[in-house]
């Protein structure tokens, strides 16, 4: 029987999804071991364990600062855990237990922030990619999301291919009812889901929505996500651009998300670099059409289950998307096969792959 400690600060974060889901099945699985979940005090109250073998402790130290590099190590000391799994690369670099690091993307080493101060923003990122070069070479075993971020990892920070693991995540089919939004009901509507940083190139998807309109003169572009200063930019420069027909939904709830994914005419996905792709996955899981960037990991996700296009190209992202509008049978057959492309992915199975990573490396 071992003592594993598993890293929960980022529970109740955007990038959460991961921890909740591999916590959730981690303890339908027969083991022995003992497990410590970390949590921030906030999220105490919020989540429990259903199986006796896991407890909950509260780790009230903050990502990328100095206390994270002492208390956070101190308190790891004091737990003496015989593993501790890092759900993200953030940690204290000097600690010495035995560990398992999983790395989600290397993509905010190489993309700016325009949310953040830039000087200071670069410091940081200079800071975290030796912090991910540390966590990936010291780490007994490191986990991605993808064979494309294993091969990134592997280059960037010299580690053997052979200490990574891949685990896929998977997309949840949403159980709340749909709930509509009145001013969508009976409109043609194509979307996009999540952060509007740069790397999302979102503005490039604006263009191609406003080109687009030319032929689709109805056509509205839905973007979903909290309305953050990102989110906010752009916004104000659709309004300088009098681009007609861009919908800002801010926050979006489950339902509501739901019936977006089942009546929009496509979901489309821009982005520059992705480590797994989550959202147009979600998106195939609820029978939308995906028009996807072909960049990073994307079309080792996706297979032939998306419509893909070169990010950096408008007009090849315009053409991509008014293909999958035009052509009936082209959007039939990319809806049959995004089902079945979901369904190869199970949170299940990514939990059993974890669970073997931790046992080896107990046993290295």
């Amino acid at each position: 029987m071992a003592k594993i400690a598993i890293d929960a600060r980022e529970l109740r974060t955007s990038s959460g999804r991961y921890v909740e889901r591999l916590l959730k099945y981690l303890q339908t699985l027969e083991s022995n071991h003992q497990y410590i979940v970390l949590l921030k005090p906030q999220d105490m109250d919020g989540w429990d364990p259903v199986s006796p073998n896991f407890t909950k402790v509260s780790c009230d130290h903050k990502e990328f600062t100095f206390d994270e590099q002492m208390g956070f190590r101190e308190q790891l000391d004091r737990l003496q855990a015989d593993l501790v799994h890092f759900t993200f690369p953030q940690q204290p670099i000097l600690y010495r237990g035995k560990t398992v690091t999983t790395v989600h993307d290397l993509t905010t080493l190489r993309f700016h922030n325009p949310d953040k101060k830039r000087t200071s923003f670069v410091i940081k990122q200079k800071i975290y990619a030796q912090v991910i070069k540390r966590a990936a070479r010291k780490s007994t075993a490191v986990i991605t999301p993808s064979g494309f971020v294993k091969d990134d990892l592997a280059a960037f920070s010299h580690v053997d291919p052979d200490k990574i693991t891949i685990t896929h995540e998977a997309a949840d089919r949403i159980t709340d009812n749909p709930t509509p939004y009145p001013d969508l009901q009976n409109t043609q509507f194509i979307m996009y889901v999540g952060r509007p940083t740069p790397h999302k190139n979102l503005e490039r998807l604006i263009e191609a929505y406003a080109l687009l309109r030319g032929q689709h003169p109805n056509l509205k572009l839905v973007l979903v996500g909290k309305k953050d200063a990102n989110y906010q930019r752009i916004a104000a420069d659709v309004a300088a651009k009098d681009i007609p027909g861009v919908v800002f939904t801010d926050f979006a709830s489950e339902g509501q998300l739901r019936w977006l994914y089942e009546h929009c005419a496509a979901y489309v996905f821009p982005s520059l670099s992705e480590g797994f792709g989550l959202p147009a996955l979600e998106a195939m899981v609820h029978g939308a059409p995906v028009v996807s960037s072909n960049a990073t990991c994307l079309p080792e996700i996706y297979g032939d289950a998306a419509h893909y296009f070169n990010p950096l190209s408008v007009e090849e992202m315009t053409d991509a998307i008014n293909e999958v509008l035009t052509d009936k049978n082209l959007r039939a057959e990319l809806i049959k096969r995004g089902g079945h492309q979901a369904s190869q992915y199970s949170w299940q199975r990514l939990a059993e792959q974890t669970l073997a990573v931790y046992n080896r490396a107990l046993n290295d």
